[in-house]
């Protein structure tokens, strides 16, 4: 959201020596990992490397991933990472994911197919289980809300194996208030805390997103009322006064009052 930037994009091979280290000095046990925004392919490539050998270290790791592609903006999709990085993360990543975070335009990219309606988002979601992850949820959606047009659609679905083998699936949809500004790194902090919830409630994807978008609306009604004040009355805050309260939101963020409501599918 700013109009500069600086610093190093972190490569394959420093990523790699990085790991290197941890391994040489045995600090390589991990129970999650998560991974976001991504611009180069031989780095995606070696972070799939690296999740398959901390599977091996550790079976039970849950790798959560944002496979942050693109987005829509007025009902046109577009990528802001480059596109050779699609097939890394269709064919290689998702394959390893537990978790995978995208919303309805990486669906759709990742699948192939596009979503209408939300029977065709539980399919694309389907689909997604298909290629590995256990657990989908598309943390927004160009759908029409129960609940009218100023609220915003996820979708989540949760697959679980039973001991007999049998399979059940857990299909949820979370309505949540749309906060009228652009807000930049919303989609960290919702993978962020699915993750925490998640570890929280491993078989209730319900309470997990319920709790996730919650505490997602507390910072952002935080964060909206703050930069209001800051900007004054009838200005348009700037990015800086836009940046998530998150310090701010700390008991929010450990123990949210439940203000969205998920409902079972």
């Amino acid at each position: 959201g700013y109009a500069h930037w600086k610093g190093q994009v972190l490569n394959s091979d420093e990523l790699h020596e990085l790991y290197e280290g941890l391994k040489l000095n045995k600090v390589n046990r991990y129970d999650y990992v998560l991974t976001g925004y991504t611009r180069d392919t031989s780095f995606l490539a070696m972070v799939v490397d690296i999740v398959q050998e901390l599977k091996q270290q550790n079976s039970n790791l849950v790798y959560v991933c944002d496979p942050v592609m693109g987005d829509k903006w007025n009902g046109e999709g577009s990528m802001y990472v480059p596109k050779d990085l699609l097939p890394v993360y269709r064919d290689k990543v998702v394959p390893v994911a537990d978790i995978i975070t995208p919303n309805q335009f990486e669906a759709e990219l990742l699948t192939g197919r596009k979503i209408y309606t939300e029977k065709d988002a539980l399919e694309v979601m389907d689909m997604l289980h298909a290629m590995g992850p256990e657990t989908v949820v598309i943390t927004s959606s160009d759908l029409q809300a129960p609940l009218g047009n100023d609220y915003l659609i996820a979708l989540g679905s949760h697959r679980k194996t039973k001991a007999d083998g049998t399979r059940m699936t857990q299909r949820i949809r979370v309505e949540s208030p749309k906060v009228d500004a652009v807000f930049v790194g919303t989609g960290d902090l919702f993978a962020a805390m699915l993750l925490a919830w998640t570890h929280k409630h491993p078989n209730n994807l319900k309470v997990a997103c319920e709790k996730t978008v919650s505490a997602m609306q507390h910072v952002l009604q935080r964060t909206i009322k703050s930069a209001k004040v800051q900007a004054g009355e009838g200005n348009k805050p700037n990015s800086a006064q836009l940046e998530l309260r998150m310090v701010q939101s700390k008991k929010d963020i450990e123990n949210p009052e439940i203000i969205v409501k998920a409902t079972v599918l």
